[in-house]
């Protein structure tokens, strides 16, 4: 199981693939789908069992669907040991943005229901496949480029993208591990435009929102 907070996010769920399992609400009149019992609780008792410092109105607890793996991709997202909860919420809800429908996790990536992660994709978790697997054995039946982002690598500005392949991103402190590097087609990097030496790198989430953009700005 998992929370689902605030009744934006949990008046989705019923179009989704998750099912609700118990909904708790301040103000149970305010969740207008009927598919579910709703419990009224005193705000003391949300503030109990929230994750949130200043939980607003209703916790959903929901079931963990079986992982699937989504074929014919033509653009996904491989995170190699992802381990900021921000980042990989902020990650999906990039790849809602643009339509990437899935996203492969190395097995130490950050736990999608981490209740951190949840909260940073507003929703987006909802609609992005994320699939967690050794991605060593995933690649060995993959046969579309894989294209890795490095500090070196061909300037994603003049890059030309393939019509299907994987982006990998690697860990915030240690980038990608060498055993996921050996199997990648092409490095590529954003370059620097600044002249000051003291920026070392982009954060992971941000560097994704970057090379996303530019990405689907050529399609």
């Amino acid at each position: 199981m998992f929370l689902v907070e605030g009744n934006k996010i949990i008046k989705e769920l019923p179009n989704s693939n998750y099912e609700i399992e118990n909904l708790y609400s301040v103000e149970p009149e305010n969740i207008t789908f009927k598919t579910q019992e709703i419990e009224k609780i005193l705000p003391t008792d949300l503030k109990k069992i929230s994750f949130l410092q200043h939980p607003k109105d209703s916790v959903a607890v929901c079931k963990i669907p079986d992982g699937k793996i989504l074929k014919n991709i033509d653009v996904q997202l491989i995170l190699d040991g992802i381990q900021d909860p921000g980042n990989l919420g902020t990650i999906i809800r990039l790849a809602d943005w643009f339509g990437i429908e899935q996203i492969i996790c190395s097995n130490d990536t950050v736990d999608l229901y981490n209740p951190k992660v949840i909260q940073a994709t507003m929703g987006s978790f909802l609609r992005v496949n994320v699939f967690y697997t050794e991605l060593e054995e995933y690649f060995k039946d993959y046969n579309h480029p894989i294209l890795g982002t490095d500090m070196n690598g061909e300037n994603i500005y003049e890059t030309e993208f393939p019509e299907k392949f994987s982006l990998v991103f690697g860990n915030e402190g240690n980038g990608i591990r060498p055993s996921t590097e050996d199997l990648i087609t092409k490095m590529i990097t954003i370059p620097r435009f600044g002249k000051s030496q003291s920026t070392e790198s982009l954060n992971v989430s941000m560097s994704a929102g970057i090379i996303l953009g530019n990405i689907f700005s050529k399609k």
